[in-house]
């Protein structure tokens, strides 16, 4: 494809894209207004596999409780899970509160500005650092996030999963390319809304694209075939049982491990498929008789999906768990503490039902 050149030092694709976003474009979003490294990296963390909608509410819920870096890292980590609770991928909760302390740590508590430092940062790779420094600085830098994968693989109808590495690698080459001299910040929330809102992953409306009549996915109609999906595997399923331990209005809830699944968040005690919920308790100390069964709780991973069967008994005696990894929640009155999504439903359906026991309970987040 030719390349045109503008006055912004680049291909027609950036002025074109400008254009479009000066008519257009989204120009209220809540990151866009008091501009911040800070608050742009935030919002970017927020944003990786969440759409704009989702992610307003935690974001202002977010930010006015650590309004600045130095905010954040000094929070307890259940206090920043606590608001990321039913955002997903919890890793990016960890990772941006593990960040602003290393920041505080290592850079006087200011949001780096040289990409190296920033992209070595915990949770910000070479896309989520390009983005945080050509929004919230303006400078030179590409971006390729899911929205921008899609709109390049269109425009040059370049075929592959773009996570794979040669396909990736031509990707970042066209973001390098149509990057344009000038209007960075501009340029990058343009080639993210465009994603967002007319390039999108199904029926994209072409008929408003700015850059359709130079798209070569359009002039073959292989719009809704790019970019190419993640090649298909098959998902295991895992079977567990989970302890749901009562003690009049509290539950026993245990602490994750800091990585992996639900990382750091507090959840029911998990069992293997054919363990046995009393024996586990009276390991505790506590004295325990079964109650009914609750549904079964299914929640899909990205590498497997979950099949755990929550075994409710009412346990009694007098045993400590303080310090040992394990805490009390009070139904009625919960602590500020990290929760999965499907767990913290679990939770809800036994204050409302009693039991628990209406109806199959599905994880989203």
């Amino acid at each position: 494809m030719a390349v045109e050149r503008t006055r912004y030092g680049a291909d027609a694709f950036a002025t074109r894209l400008l254009a479009w976003w000066d008519a257009e474009g989204r120009k209220d979003l809540p990151w866009q207004q008091d501009r911040s490294l800070y608050r742009v990296w935030v919002s970017e963390v927020m944003l990786q596999q969440t759409q704009v909608q989702t992610v307003l509410g935690y974001y202002a819920r977010f930010m006015a409780r650590f309004p600045t870096v130095r905010a954040l890292a000094e929070a307890s980590q259940d206090e920043v899970l606590h608001l990321w609770q039913g955002l997903g991928y919890y890793a990016r909760g960890r990772n941006l509160h593990l960040a602003a302390q290393r920041v505080c740590e290592a850079h006087g508590g200011e949001v780096p500005r040289d990409f190296d430092a920033l992209a070595a940062l915990p949770g910000i790779g070479r896309s989520t650092a390009g983005a945080i420094l050509a929004l919230g600085a303006g400078a030179r830098h590409p971006i390729l996030d899911g929205n921008v994968e899609r709109v390049l693989a269109r425009y040059h109808a370049l075929q592959g999963y773009p996570k794979l590495g040669a396909v990736a690698k031509k990707l970042w080459a066209y973001a390098e390319k149509h990057l344009p001299e000038q209007r960075i910040a501009d340029y990058t929330q343009a080639l993210m809304d465009l994603g967002a809102t007319v390039c999108t992953r199904r029926k994209p409306l072409c008929s408003l694209c700015p850059l359709a009549r130079h798209c070569l996915a359009h002039a073959r109609g292989h719009e809704e075939r790019l970019p190419e999906p993640r090649p298909k595997k098959h998902l295991p399923t895992r079977r567990a049982r989970l302890v749901v331990a009562r003690q009049g209005d509290s539950v026993l809830l245990e602490q994750r491990p800091p990585s992996g699944v639900w990382g750091g968040l507090w959840s029911l005690p998990e069992l293997e498929p054919d363990g046995d919920a009393q024996a586990w308790a009276r390991v505790l100390g506590f004295s325990a008789r079964p109650r009914r069964a609750l549904p079964l709780l299914k929640h899909a991973f990205s590498h497997y999906r979950l099949e755990a069967e929550p075994l409710l008994i009412e346990v009694g005696g007098g045993a400590r768990v303080e310090d040992s990894g394990y805490l009390w929640y009070n139904l009625r009155a919960p602590q500020t503490v990290g929760l999965p999504k499907p767990i913290a439903a679990l939770l809800d359906r036994l204050l409302e039902d009693g039991d628990g026991t209406d109806g199959p309970l599905f994880g989203a987040g």
